[in-house]
């Protein structure tokens, strides 16, 4: 599973770090700073809370 951001819709609420700080890493203003992360399988539940908090839709999941 992969983590993808589109960073044209993030607007740096900075939920998705909070769900999955192992995954993502903000930058100084609180925008996600990742295109693309491999998810491991015991980060799977936290990146799906990842891409459901995100309030622009900013993040997707795929296989």
């Amino acid at each position: 599973m992969k983590l993808f951001l589109d960073s044209t819709r993030c607007q740096g609420y900075g939920l998705c770090q909070e769900h999955a700080p192992d995954l993502l890493e903000l930058d100084e203003w609180g925008y996600a700073s990742v295109v693309a992360v491999d998810v491991p399988p015991e980060e799977e539940d936290a990146a799906r809370a990842c891409v459901e908090s995100c309030p622009n839709s900013a993040l997707r999941l795929e296989n």
